[in-house]
């Protein structure tokens, strides 16, 4: 467990500043460390069709993408950007392992009306919260996270996005998918965004902004203070001696008329 408290809703959390949990659904497949570019580390299906992409110390922190084969263009692609939490993005990749077969296109298939992208969150009691220049807005019931949709422009670059966090650059937490990626991916990671687990953090690491709206559990229970003398002696009934001189006892001077009747000679 990589952290000392929970942290719910999970879209509050922040990065933990390492990609294990997005990268655990992958973690069979060919990853490769690079010196050079944006990305330290790529990670690709055995086809090379996926590409995920994580490069530690950049805003844009996830690019994943997928193509026809593996020497065309993407044609769709989601970024994460850094304060996004890693368990967002694996949900995704998860849904990513779940479609790959190599006689499979799913993963690139848009079949679905786009408003099946965003069922998970309506169904999870999220609003919908009106239009503003093109853009129609869904929001959680405790203002923190929402997804936006562009319904002017389809195929735009910036097509859905989900978010969550304060405003901010060190809070808002992001994840834009571009027009063409398939519904069904999009709604697995806005599923994520609903689950209700909490995730583990390190309490130090997290920003103050999200900390006032999240609800924060330590991963440790804490222990109960050490029992008093008190606590020992009502635990387990000791009563205190009863003191020497109360105790009877017979000696020679007993008087006889305090001691038993012998019993009468048998005739």
């Amino acid at each position: 467990m990589d952290g000392d408290v929970y942290v719910a809703p999970r879209y509050l959390a922040g990065s933990s500043g390492v990609g294990d949990a997005g990268f655990a659904p992958v973690a069979h497949w060919p990853h490769h460390h690079l010196d050079d570019g944006p990305h330290q580390l790529v990670v690709t299906s055995p086809d090379h069709r996926i590409r995920i992409g994580w490069a530690g110390d950049d805003y844009d922190l996830w690019t994943i993408t997928a193509a026809p084969d593996a020497m065309s263009q993407p044609q769709w692609m989601a970024i994460a950007n850094q304060n996004t939490p890693a368990e967002l993005v694996g949900a995704l990749t998860a849904a990513l392992v779940q479609d790959w077969a190599e006689d499979s296109n799913r993963f690139l298939s848009a079949a679905g009306p786009r408003s099946d992208a965003v069922d998970p969150l309506i169904a999870a009691g999220w609003t919908i919260g009106g239009l503003d220049r093109g853009l129609l807005h869904i929001n959680a019931p405790d203002g923190q996270a929402g997804a936006t949709v562009d319904i002017i422009d389809p195929y735009a670059d910036e097509s859905i996005t989900l978010w969550g966090g304060p405003a901010g650059w060190g809070t808002r937490a992001e994840i834009v998918f571009s027009s063409r990626t398939p519904p069904h991916l999009i709604a697995a990671t806005a599923k994520a965004f609903t689950d209700p687990a909490p995730v583990p953090r390190w309490r130090d690491t997290l920003h103050p902004r999200l900390t006032a709206h999240a609800r924060l559990a330590p991963v440790e229970p804490p222990q109960a203070p050490a029992p008093t003398p008190r606590d020992i002696r009502s635990r387990f009934s000791v009563r205190p001696p009863v003191p020497v001189g109360s105790v009877p006892r017979w000696s020679t001077t007993t008087p006889s008329a305090l001691l038993p009747a012998r019993p009468a000679a048998r005739r």
